[in-house]
């Protein structure tokens, strides 16, 4: 029997990309495509709006009571996340967010929702980029006191509508933890003076159509050491978030993250 699945935002760029890839994985089957109610493909196929097959599943504004979910799987805009979050809750389906640029306050009902139902909410949904993770963490850990400055570059596509990137910010935090207190600064311009040891740089590139690339500088006179990832395909969020799709079936209430998936 195959693992029924909701898709949030079905008919944007990555809903459609986890649609088509969750069409090549026996084990999984969409159940429910999910759409903002301005969309124009409402009503239509869901395989046809993706370029597949009709596959029977319409694209609808909501979920029909007799539509029965192990996971939902969330890659859409924040309002459309907190749009389904209260369904999610109700109805004990566990909830993978994959959508970034929520505000202070959205955070705060996402984690909320995790004492009614089970809820992965990640920055990146890449398997890499959360190897990564914990690869800076460990690179900050054993610099820390050591006289190293840190700097963030970013990368992203033309349309990206957030910056620093959520990705980004989250590498902050992880540097923050491993190495203290740190001011944040976003780019620089004008007489700034001599760089604080007490601060990590932040930079936002937003050109055509990249994926998605960041760098973490750790520099100190004499040396550097540079961590780096890129996308080349979206497929890796898509297959990242196919994979916390099957991890959150079947969990209890809870807040989960992707070193739960990779047992990290």
């Amino acid at each position: 029997m195959r693992m029924q699945v909701g898709v949030n935002g079905a008919a944007g760029r990555m809903g459609q990309r986890i649609v088509n890839l969750l069409g090549e994985d026996g084990s999984l089957a969409l159940a429910a495509a999910i759409e903002s109610p301005d969309s124009p493909h409402l009503g239509r196929d869901a395989g046809e709006v993706c370029g597949l097959r009709k596959l029977g599943v319409p694209i609808t504004t909501g979920l029909a009571l007799e539509t029965r979910l192990e996971v939902m799987i969330d890659f859409s805009v924040p309002e459309a996340t907190l749009g389904i979050l209260p369904l999610c809750t109700e109805r004990r389906i566990p909830l993978v967010v994959a959508t970034t640029g929520f505000s202070d306050k959205q955070k705060h009902e996402i984690e909320a929702a995790a004492h009614m139902t089970a809820v992965l909410f990640s920055p990146n949904m890449s398997l890499s980029v959360n190897v990564l993770f914990a690869l800076v963490r460990k690179a900050a850990e054993l610099l820390a006191d050591r006289d190293f400055d840190v700097e963030i570059v970013e990368r992203h596509h033309r349309f990206k509508k957030d910056a620093p990137s959520g990705t980004a910010l989250q590498f902050a935090t992880i540097i923050q933890d491993a190495m203290g207190e740190m001011e944040i600064r976003h780019g620089r311009a004008g007489i700034v003076g001599a760089r604080p040891k007490t601060e990590i740089g932040i930079h936002a590139l937003r050109a055509g159509d990249s994926v998605g690339e960041h760098t973490i500088v750790f520099s100190t006179l004499g040396e550097s050491l540079e961590l780096v990832h890129r996308s080349h395909t979206r497929d890796s969020y898509a297959r990242g978030a196919l994979l916390a799709a099957k991890f959150m079936a079947g969990r209890p209430p809870g807040r989960y993250s992707m070193n739960d998936v990779l047992g990290i």
